[in-house]
């Protein structure tokens, strides 16, 4: 078997037992991503110098038994919006081209404590406002299961890169569906904690009420391991929780006897494709020949989801997004008249159309006169798509759901209709709306071979059933397939662009 066939878990193992040092393996993902990510665009920035250095550190480490985690020495991506100190963040837009962080995000701490080596930042939609990584100021990333095809957003260049074998696992942020709509496109499985979980602290923010970071991996084992490295409680971050329990992986046990599985009909009807909806269903039958109580039920409100959800992220996105004025760090005009005149054309020429368009709307829901009608309205609307949920859960464990109405669109479909971009967004976004966990999981693919993804929903820190859940319906599914050609693509690479390696700043000059 091959290095990039194993697991994120798997992969610890061999380091762990010796069998493959932390610098083989760091450099095997560098050779991957030297030989295939011209083609897919999953990266901005790669240091490989940076990341080697990391690996030897990790090594010596283990050598001396001070690093002993499952995850240990395991390379890994960090999607571009996730600060890292000394490499370049730049959430995709040309405003932060050059920005250098001097600190790391609480959960890179966290993973780096765990022996992680970060090989490198992925691509994104700016500012994490899409779901196709196209708005990305460095050029759209491709789906590896069909390059004529966008691979989901907003973190879409970590879950190509994990769907291309580049790295074995990769954080991501979820605003509104933005790890587990990828994950779906992608066929890969990702996980969006319960909100305050995983701190935020290092986030650059999008929607401060809604963010959240989480993994995105190979399979739901991995998820688990990779969510137990990251959770934890931080100071720093006002909205982080305490838990009284980060043991995540206890809960992959191939077992759902007596799990109670609610599916929402209204997630059901127009709009959804009939083979995700039959993708659903076949899940539905899985858990319940496991034992699993499965049925229908009404969700309600589901209509006002969306709306309630765009106003409030464009009302948060418009206050977070007024420090980026030229002035600090990031990008400047080159030619202006007095310092009005700088911002107004330093933000102009920084930002991008989707970006520019969020603000406006979330500048107009909060001007006076429009707060009490759009932005209040849809405060309410977020706090009683909290109560269905509550009055959901108190009869289900776990609700089923699909991850997107459709598999991956064409690239160029999405950008022309920002609407029906954003209805795109219609069973994942009330998730966000109500602080909830989710995990996406490859199902099948539909006739044109493009991945299907479920997604299996939970009440607030009960992560432990939907990986409970998710992992037994993994378990019946069987192995999940690698994207075809990825293996012979990787190997012709190797061929013509052996030892090219990968530099920082790929991407960096807008």
């Amino acid at each position: 078997m091959r290095m990039e066939e194993w697991t994120a878990l798997e992969l610890g193992r061999k380091i762990k037992a010796r069998e493959i040092s932390v610098r083989e393996a760091a450099q095997a993902g560098l050779d991957r991503i030297a030989a295939l990510d011209g083609e897919y665009n999953s990266f901005v920035t790669v240091d490989a110098e940076r990341a080697l250095a990391r690996a030897d550190e990790v090594q010596q480490a283990i050598d001396a038994g001070t690093l002993t985690g499952p995850l240990v020495g395991v390379p890994a991506a960090v999607k571009d919006n996730i600060c890292t100190q000394g490499l370049k963040t730049t959430c995709s837009s040309r405003i932060l081209y050059n920005f250098v962080p001097t600190y790391s995000a609480e959960a890179v701490l966290n993973m780096e404590k765990a022996g992680a080596v970060v090989l490198g930042k992925t691509n994104m939609d700016e500012f994490a406002m899409g779901s196709t990584t196209e708005t990305s100021a460095f050029g759209p990333t491709k789906n590896p299961w069909n390059t004529e095809h966008v691979p989901g957003g907003s973190s879409g260049g970590s879950c190509a890169a994990v769907a291309a074998r580049e790295v074995p696992y990769a954080l991501g942020s979820d605003t509104g569906g933005s790890i587990r709509q990828p994950a779906s496109f992608c066929g890969v499985t990702g996980l969006k904690p319960t909100y305050g979980t995983v701190s935020r602290y290092g986030l650059i923010a999008y929607g401060s009420s809604l963010d959240q970071i989480g993994p995105i991996a190979r399979d739901v084992s991995d998820c688990a391991a990779i969510l137990e490295m990251i959770a934890s409680h931080d100071r720093k971050d006002s909205t982080s929780i305490a838990r009284e329990d980060y043991d995540f992986t206890s809960a992959l046990t191939d077992d759902v006897r007596g799990l109670r599985v609610g599916i929402p009909s209204d997630y059901l009807g127009e709009g959804l494709d009939d083979e995700v909806r039959q993708a659903v269903l076949g899940a539905a039958d899985v858990l319940r020949q496991k034992g699993a109580e499965v049925e229908e039920f009404d969700l309600s409100l589901v209509e006002y989801a969306i709306p309630a959800y765009y106003v409030i992220a464009s009302a948060e996105a418009s206050s977070n997004l007024a420090r980026f004025d030229g002035i600090k760090y990031g990008y400047r005009a080159q030619d202006y008249d007095g310092l009005h005149n700088m911002y107004k054309k330093s933000r102009s020429e920084g930002f991008g159309e989707e970006v520019k368009r969020r603000i406006m709307l979330g500048s107009f829901v909060l001007s006076s006169g429009y707060y009490d009608a759009y932005y209040l309205k849809a405060l309410r609307t977020k706090a009683l798509i909290k109560q269905s949920f509550d009055r959901a859960f108190a009869k289900y464990d776990v609700i089923l759901a699909p991850a997107s109405p459709d598999t991956a669109p064409r690239l160029g479909e999405s950008l022309g209709d920002p609407l029906k971009m954003y209805l795109g967004d219609i069973y994942t976004i009330s998730v966000n709306l109500a602080g909830l966990p989710g995990i996406s999981v490859p199902c099948c693919t539909d006739a044109s071979g493009l991945p299907i993804g479920v997604q299996m929903i939970g009440d607030c820190f009960q992560e432990k059933k939907i990986l409970r859940a998710a992992y037994a319906y993994e378990q019946a599914r069987g192995p999940w397939q690698a994207p075809e050609g990825i293996a012979s693509s990787a190997a012709q690479g190797r061929k013509t662009d052996a030892g090219a390696g990968v530099s920082e700043g790929k991407g960096g000059n807008v």
